[in-house]
């Protein structure tokens, strides 16, 4: 069961390049359906985790114009992410899609600059300093930011939980890859219905 003092629940990239029709990256998510349905349950555990006292964390990705910050890399996601000019800051592709705006009482991680959301960034020590062990994951792409938070969160000594019908993988596929072949490794998954059904123990 839930600790909820000492859980957080973390949202990677809620944001406009994935989840509007003109977002850059929509258009990887083949998988329609998985992506409709990961959406539509990640809205209601938004809607029931904001009833309760559980952090909510969210982990975007944004640059600067000119991407220095990448550097000049030739391969992956720092090459990528220039070419393809995904996640500018300042822009509406890099904001949050409602109804996963940040609230004024939850905490949106600053410094973010790789794939996973630890990766440069303040997350850890907003966890240590507020006791948090366990960490609920959901979000985008399953099977790239998802998993490098997860494999991140594992090393560094968390106990990690990743929504798998409130993520997006881009293909079955890949989806089905990561769970039977990659978490348990790293951590534990389960449906969003059994986490809004523990979640609702602590509705205020």
């Amino acid at each position: 069961m839930i600790n909820i003092q000492h859980s957080a629940l973390l949202l990677i990239e809620f944001q406009n390049e994935w989840l509007t029709p003109n977002g850059k990256l929509n258009h990887l998510l083949t998988d329609k359906h998985q992506f409709l349905i990961a959406l539509q349950n990640a809205r209601s555990i938004i809607q029931c985790a904001r009833k309760t006292t559980i952090n909510v964390i969210h982990s975007g990705l944004s640059y600067t114009h000119n991407y220095k910050e990448l550097g000049e890399a030739q391969y992956g996601l720092r090459a990528a992410i220039p070419m393809h000019k995904t996640f500018l800051s300042n822009t509406s592709a890099s904001e949050f899609t409602p109804p996963f705006t940040p609230q004024d009482n939850e905490f949106t991680i600053k410094g973010r600059m790789g794939s996973s959301a630890f990766s440069a960034s303040n997350l850890d020590a907003y966890f240590r300093n507020h006791r948090i062990n366990t960490i609920f994951i959901m979000g985008y792409a399953l099977h790239v930011c998802v998993e490098s938070t997860l494999r991140a969160a594992h090393d560094l000594g968390y106990e990690t939980v990743v929504i798998e019908d409130a993520s997006c993988a881009f293909t079955k596929e890949q989806k089905h890859y990561f769970l039977n072949h990659v978490i348990h490794h790293f951590g534990h998954s389960m449906k969003s219905d059994e986490f809004i059904t523990q979640l609702e123990r602590f509705i205020k």
